[in-house]
C-alpha cells in the first residue's frame, strides 16, 4: 500500500475517532441522581431547655384551647373515641394523647416509582427534592406573566423528567386553568404517570379526587401493589390557626386508609396567621402538626405521613408575604428539630422567594431557603424549583436556574471526603513549593469529578461572554429550558396500562358536567 493510501486511512480512522467523540458529547443523555443521603450534621438552633417548652405549649394549645375540625362529622366522632374532649367542631386533645397517637407513624418509608430505579426514601437521612405546587400562573421570558394551561403543566413534568438534580416529578406544578376543576386532576395525574417515570404527588382538592388518585395509580402500578406499598406522597395543608377542613381531612382520610403518605403540614404567614414571634410560631406549627399526624393514625395506625411545616413571615408595611428571610430559617430549623425529635419525616423549604422575575432578589431568597432546608433535615424539599412571586407563579427559566443549583445541595450534603486519595499528600509533595497542580498525577487522575460543574451559569472570559450577545441568567435559562424539551424523550410505558388509564379518564369525565368552581 502507498504511503498516500496509507496517510489517508489514518486520517480517515482520526476523523471518525473525532466524529464518535463529537456525537458521544452531544448525544441526549437523561440522568437521574440519587436522593440524597446527607452525610452532614443538622443545625440545631434550639436548646433543650427551648424544645421542652415549644413542646410543652403546643400540649398546652391542644389540651385548653384545642382545633377545629370543620364540616367532618367523622372526624369528631373518632377524636371522641380517642378520648378527646368534643363540643360542637372544637376538639380539645388531652395532654399527651396526640404524641401517643404518633408513636405508629413510620420513620421512615419507601415512596415507589413506576421506575424502580426513581424510587425514594423519605425519612431518617434522606432529602427528596420535589418541584413548585399549586401556583395559577406561570412566566416565562417571551410570554411574560399568564393563567397555566395543561399545556404548561406537561411542559412542567417533561422538565422535571429531564433535570438531572431532582427526585419526584411533584404534583400540582401549575394549576391548568383550561381544563374544569373537578376534571382536571385526572389529566394532571395522568402527564405525572405518563411523561415521567419518577414519583408523583396525588390530588387534594376533594375526597373522590383522592379515591381517583388512588384507583388511577391502581391501573399504573396494580391494585394489590397500591395496597401494600407507598406511590404516592400528597399534600395536606392545616388552615392556620388550628382549623381542619373537610375537603383536606377527607382526602387525608382516603390516602391514610390506603396506605398513600401525606405531609400535614401547616401553612403560616407570621404575624397574621400566628404570633410574630419564633417560639410562638414554633409552639402552633407544634400543636398543628401533632393534631393533624394524630388524626391521620385514628384513620389507619401506621400510615405513613411527614410532618411539615410551612412558614413565612409578613411585611407589615404591605401586608405581603416574606421569604427567605432570618426568621423563617429559624423556624425551619427549630420545626426540624422537634420532628427529629419525635422520630418523624419532615417537610420544608425550597425555592421560594417574593420576587416577581428571576432575579437578585430570587436568588438570594431562593438559596436562603434552599440551605436553610439542607441543612435543617429536610426529608421531603418541596418547591424545591420554579417557585416565583410568593408561588403564585411557576416560572420556566426558574425552574431550570433552581434545578442546575440543586446539584450544589448533593455536593454539600456529600459533606468531605477524607480518604486517602482525598487527602492528597502525594500531590502536595509531587509540586512543592512554587509549583502549581493542573498537571499534576493527583489532578489528572481526578479533575473529571473534583468539582461540581453547573450546567447552565457563564464561566467564560468577558471577551467570548460578550462576544456571544452578553446574555444574563434569565437568557440562558430560556435557552436551556428550549433545549431540555427539544431533548424530552417520553419514558416507555406499556400500552395496555396506557389504554386503560385513558379509559379511566374518558367514563370518569362523562360521568358528571364540567364546572369551572
Amino acid at each position: 500500500m502507498s504511503e498516500a493510501a496509507t496517510e489517508g486511512r489514518r486520517r480517515s480512522r482520526g476523523a471518525g475517532g473525532g466524529a464518535a467523540r463529537r456525537a458521544e458529547r452531544t448525544a441526549v443523555k437523561i440522568e437521574a441522581a440519587k436522593y440524597i443521603e446527607r452525610n452532614i450534621p443538622t443545625m440545631d438552633i434550639l436548646s433543650e431547655e427551648a424544645l421542652q417548652i415549644i413542646e410543652h405549649n403546643a400540649e398546652t394549645v391542644l389540651e385548653e384551647i384545642g382545633v377545629a375540625f370543620t364540616d367532618n362529622p367523622a372526624a369528631l366522632d373518632r377524636w371522641r373515641e380517642a378520648g378527646a374532649d368534643v363540643l360542637d367542631e372544637r376538639v380539645r386533645i388531652p395532654r399527651g394523647l396526640a404524641r401517643k397517637l404518633c408513636e405508629t407513624i413510620p420513620g421512615a418509608y419507601t415512596q415507589h416509582a413506576r421506575n424502580p430505579a426513581r424510587n425514594v426514601v423519605v425519612g431518617g437521612n434522606s432529602t427528596v427534592l420535589a418541584p413548585v405546587y399549586g401556583p395559577p400562573f406561570v412566566r416565562d421570558a417571551d410570554g411574560g406573566r399568564r393563567y397555566a394551561t395543561m399545556e404548561d403543566f406537561r411542559n412542567f413534568v417533561k422538565l422535571g423528567y429531564m433535570s438531572k438534580w431532582l427526585h419526584h416529578s411533584g404534583g400540582t406544578v401549575c394549576e391548568p386553568t383550561d381544563i374544569a376543576v373537578n376534571k382536571r386532576h385526572l389529566d394532571m395525574l395522568y402527564a405525572h404517570m405518563t411523561l415521567s417515570d419518577k414519583p408523583y404527588m396525588g390530588s387534594v382538592t376533594a375526597p373522590e379526587r383522592a379515591v381517583d388518585s388512588v384507583e388511577m395509580s391502581g391501573i399504573l402500578f396494580g391494585k394489590d401493589f397500591v395496597q401494600e406499598n407507598t406511590v404516592m406522597t400528597s399534600l395536606i395543608n392545616i388552615n392556620s390557626p388550628l382549623t381542619f377542613d373537610g375537603i383536606m381531612m377527607g382526602a387525608l382520610e382516603v390516602y391514610a386508609q390506603n396506605n398513600q403518605a401525606c405531609i400535614v403540614s401547616p401553612f403560616i404567614v407570621g404575624g397574621a396567621m400566628a404570633p410574630v414571634s419564633v417560639a410562638g410560631t414554633l409552639t402552633q406549627v407544634m400543636a398543628e402538626a401533632l393534631a393533624g399526624l394524630a388524626y391521620s393514625q385514628l384513620c389507619k395506625p401506621g400510615a405513613p405521613v411527614i410532618m411539615g411545616a410551612f412558614v413565612t413571615s409578613i411585611d407589615m408595611n404591605s401586608g405581603a408575604p416574606t421569604f427567605g428571610t432570618p426568621e423563617a430559617t429559624k423556624i425551619l430549623w427549630g420545626a426540624g428539630q422537634l420532628a427529629r425529635r419525635m422520630g418523624l419525616p419532615f417537610r420544608s423549604g425550597g425555592s421560594l422567594c417574593g420576587s416577581k422575575l428571576p432575579d437578585a432578589q430570587a436568588a438570594y431568597e431562593t438559596a436562603n431557603t434552599l440551605n436553610a432546608a439542607l441543612t435543617g433535615g429536610v426529608n421531603f424539599m418541596l418547591h424545591s424549583c420554579g417557585w416565583l412571586e410568593g408561588g403564585l407563579v411557576s416560572s420556566y427559566e426558574k425552574f431550570v436556574m433552581d434545578a442546575d443549583q440543586l446539584g450544589a445541595l448533593h455536593s454539600i450534603a456529600e459533606g468531605v471526603d477524607m480518604s486517602e486519595d482525598a487527602q492528597a499528600l502525594g500531590a502536595i509533595r509531587e509540586v512543592g513549593p512554587g509549583g502549581h497542580f493542573l498537571g499534576c498525577e493527583h489532578t489528572q487522575a481526578n479533575f473529571k469529578n473534583a468539582f461540581w460543574r453547573s450546567e447552565m451559569l457563564d464561566y467564560k472570559p468577558f471577551e467570548t461572554w460578550a462576544d456571544e450577545g452578553a446574555r444574563d441568567t434569565q437568557a440562558l435559562a430560556s435557552d436551556r429550558v428550549a433545549k431540555l424539551l427539544r431533548d424530552y424523550q417520553q419514558p416507555a410505558i406499556d400500552p395496555a396500562v396506557d389504554e386503560a388509564l385513558k379509559e379511566f379518564m374518558t367514563k370518569r369525565k362523562k360521568a358528571e358536567p364540567d364546572s369551572f368552581i
